[in-house]
């Protein structure tokens, strides 16, 4: 854990890898837990005062496609900044295209869960390999459909006779 506030104030830039396999949250998404993400998370202030940390990652996530079963490699580049505020009602004072991240007045800040949180907004809802095969289904012609007699109408008719 970091003091975002502090982290700010000194202008701090962290960078590294994280497996894979450590990213509880991200793991069952995902076909297989190898490999590892390369990120680099910025603490600063901008021209404004707006105070922020970026948040760029690179990784291949190992994903099940959708279509044809078999695992591939989903590659993700991820460069977000995020805008630090302490309650929601600073979210709009944020310039467009800034995500707000929300703090307490400690600021306690884990930066691998921020980027395995990235990378779980980064994961298609259906993953599906762009280099396989799109499946061509013929569907059968409708059959014709039989005339069923409607077992209410002997009783319609009957209630015809009786007027």
């Amino acid at each position: 854990m970091l003091d975002a506030w502090r982290m700010v104030a000194a202008k701090r830039l962290f960078d590294g890898r994280l497996p894979l396999s450590g990213m509880s949250r991200l793991r069952p998404v995902l076909a297989d837990a190898d490999g590892d993400c390369r990120f680099e998370v910025e603490f600063g202030v901008d021209a404004m005062g707006m105070r922020y940390v970026d948040v760029r990652a690179e990784a291949e996530l190992p994903l099940l496609c959708q279509r044809s079963l078999e695992r591939f490699l989903h590659p993700v580049r991820i460069n977000q900044r995020l805008g630090l505020v302490t309650d929601e009602s600073q979210e709009a004072a944020l310039p467009e295209g800034v995500e707000p991240l929300l703090l307490d007045a400690s600021g306690e800040l884990n930066p691998a869960g921020l980027v395995e949180d990235e990378l779980i907004l980064a994961v298609p809802v259906v993953p599906i390999d762009p280099a396989s095969a799109e499946l061509e289904a013929e569907w059968p012609e409708e059959a014709e459909v039989e005339e069923k007699p409607n077992p209410f109408a002997a009783l319609a008719a009957l209630k015809e006779q009786k007027k």
